[in-house]
């Protein structure tokens, strides 16, 4: 959502896209992206001297990273390479999500939010200008395993709750995160800051999304409570 954010702001887009083949549905959206006018590059963030190349030769100012699963710690080369051609006026590392500083997860998140405070504290270091972006949840059912697309639908047979269902956390559509990602990296007061997505209309509860799901279907579904304990023992 923020490359097609990025074509809707009318910016030159750039898509560093792995090489090999892709399997059917990603090929399908690069192609979309390119079909948009994006402009597609291959290579890994790990190559330093190739993202120092592609940085220079096409004048990239504005660097958003979106990867995910094992390659958190690969930004770490994509910072040294922006650090070292000089003009990247904002780098924006892959977040998305809760604020790592001030969360406190378990396994088998926390691996991943002590990575992502590396790539934070390299990314400071450099003094390259960054946006942390912390959109909190993406608007969808907040599967526990943390597998789901965003676009997989809620559950239809039964609701798996977790505790009493009361705690509140800010839901945000994908297109949303995109299009005020893009209008941070131009915005002087986003610099170096942490920049929380909160609309008030968006906060809700586990109950509250399960409610919702029901109205949309027009049928109740019955509702399991999994426990803290579930949860660690899973």
């Amino acid at each position: 959502f923020v490359a097609e954010a990025s074509l809707d702001a009318g910016q030159p887009t750039y898509v560093l896209v792995r090489p090999g083949p892709l399997d059917p549905s990603k090929a399908d959206i690069i192609k979309a992206l390119k079909d948009r006018g994006a402009i597609i590059l291959h290579g890994v963030i790990s190559d330093k001297a190739l993202m120092e190349k592609l940085l220079r030769e096409h004048e990239i100012e504005v660097v958003i990273s979106a990867v995910g699963g094992g390659t958190i710690l690969d930004q770490i080369t994509l910072v040294e390479a922006s650090q070292a051609v000089g003009t990247i006026k904002r780098f924006l590392p892959s977040e998305f999500g809760h604020d790592v500083d001030r969360a406190d997860p378990v396994e088998p998140g926390l691996t991943m939010y002590l990575e992502k405070r590396r790539v934070r504290r390299c990314v400071e270091k450099s003094g390259v200008p960054y946006t942390y972006i912390c959109c909190n949840s993406i608007a969808s059912w907040p599967y526990f395993d943390n597998k789901h697309p965003s676009e997989v639908l809620p559950p239809l047979d039964q609701f798996q709750i977790y505790g009493d269902g009361s705690v509140k956390a800010y839901f945000i559509d994908g297109a949303d995160i995109g299009k005020f990602t893009m209008r941070t990296v131009d915005d002087i007061r986003t610099i170096n800051k942490n920049v929380h997505f909160r609309p008030p209309s968006n906060i809700s509860d586990v109950n509250g999304l399960a409610s919702l799901w029901e109205k949309k279907i027009g049928r109740t579904l019955p509702r399991v409570t999994i426990t803290e304990d579930d949860l660690l023992n899973i």
